[in-house]
Formats: structure tokens, sequence, C-alpha cells
């Protein structure tokens, strides 16, 4: 009897498991490996004052100051990071996390908060993938969808010095404002995927394969995360069939 309880027990824990591990959305050009971190969002974030190696390394966890004109603002609350663009700012609230990667499946829920604009020109988030130096790709979200954008090592915006976008992957998909959204980025090798509310797209550029330093978190206007995680990228068999089903960026015609 006492052999039986064990075994039932064994049985509830294994399919506990398999139930939690189901419920994952499905990954497109990866599988998930280890399980690399699990934010829940369940304490307040500090500001970071400490001195960082480059663009973006050199620190480990969460990392933001708050900049000109008090540019970032990020508050915590029943699970929830949000973070709100200062007017007067005229630039996207930034937070980062400090992790050293390569090959990752990057997922959390979106929210685009439903507040007024007051003002401010964009609401959107992004996620990006950054080196030592500068962004390396990354994910925009705005009201009518998302777009993949990698970023071209070759070509310096005049400004800021920064590394120029190249041609971006879209995927049309209104989303209403207020409503929660899961978003997975996949990143292997020179190529990533996004997926959202079951609409995939990929891009390629060499950038993608370097050696990367922090995931960053951006906020125009107002918006919010929650349920960050982030899993180790294995190779995926059936991705060689599926990737010639979604829609890429065309390479710039040449002058």
């Amino acid at each position: 009897m006492k052999s039986l309880l064990c075994f039932s027990a064994l049985i509830a824990i294994f399919t506990c498991g398999t139930a939690s591990a189901l419920d994952l959305p499905k990954t497109i050009m990866t599988t998930r490996g280890k399980l690399l971190l699990s934010e829940d969002f369940a304490k307040s974030i500090e500001p970071f004052d400490g001195k960082t190696n480059g663009f973006a390394s050199g620190f480990t966890g969460w990392c933001y100051r708050p900049g000109l004109l008090k540019r970032n603002l990020w508050s915590v609350a029943d699970g929830t990071l949000t973070g709100t663009e200062v007017l007067e700012a005229h630039h996207p609230a930034t937070i980062s996390y400090g992790i050293d990667f390569k090959n990752v499946v990057i997922q959390c829920e979106v929210r685009l908060d439903d507040v007024p604009a007051e003002g401010r020109l964009y609401r959107s988030l992004f996620i990006k993938a950054t080196d030592e130096k500068d962004y390396v790709c990354g994910i925009f979200v705005g009201p009518t969808g998302l777009s993949l954008v990698p970023y071209d090592a070759n070509s310096l915006q005049p400004g800021s010095k920064q590394r120029g976008k190249s041609p971006a992957s879209s995927i049309p998909n209104p989303i209403k404002l207020g409503e929660w959204h899961t978003l997975i980025m996949e990143i292997q090798g020179e190529e990533m995927t996004a997926t959202m509310d079951g609409k995939s797209a990929w891009c390629s550029n060499p950038l993608i394969g370097l050696d990367k330093h922090s995931i960053m978190f951006g906020v125009g206007t107002v918006a919010s995360y929650r349920n960050f995680r982030v899993w180790e990228a294995l190779p995926n068999s059936e991705w060689v069939t599926i990737k010639p089903t979604l829609p890429t960026a065309k390479p710039a015609e040449s002058k």
C-alpha cells in the first residue's frame, strides 16, 4: 500500500510538470532548454548607480538610471513592471537586465497601457538584445503590430553615433490598449524570430550572432511587462520547414 501511494505521488508530480510545460506557448525556430532567468516583479527595482563596462556589460540584474530630465520612471506593483516616458525627455524610458547570453528564448507578457498620451508622440514598447558596444537586435510593439529590427555594424546614426537599423520584418497585428499579449523572441546564431498572438516573422544579420550582455526594455508613453523568462535556446528540427512560410525583411536595394 505504501509503495502504491509513493507511486501515485510520483505520477502526480510528473503530470503537473508535464502540464506546466505544455502550457508554454510554442516556439518555432528553437526549443526551450535550461531556464536561465525567471522574474515575476515581486519587489521594487532601485536605480543603478554603479559603473558599467562599455555600452551594456559589466553588471548583473537590473540596471537603470533616471538620467537627463529623469526620463526613466519605473515602478513595480502586483507583479507588473511599468515604464513611463517623461514628457519633457522626448526619449523612451529604458531599463536593462545584465546577463551574458548567445542563443536564448525570451518570453514575457506586454501591454500598451490605456493612459492619455499627454503630447508624447509614440505609444510603443520594445525589447532589445545588446552587446558591450550597442544594440544588436530588437522587437518593437505598437498599436498596429510589431517589427523585428536587426542593427548594422557598418551604419552609424549621425547624431548619436549608434548603430543604424537594418531592414525590418513586420507583423501587422492591431492591438487594443490595456490588453496583455505574450511576446516570444527567439535568438539562435544569426537569426531572430518574434511571435505574438500566433503570428510570427523572422530576420537575420551577422550581428545577431555576437556574444550579448543585456536585455533592454523600453517604453514610449506608458507600457508594462510581467512574467519575464529567459531560456537557453536549443535547435528545432522543424525550423527548416517552418522558415519558408514566414515573412522576413527584404534586403535593401543597392544603389
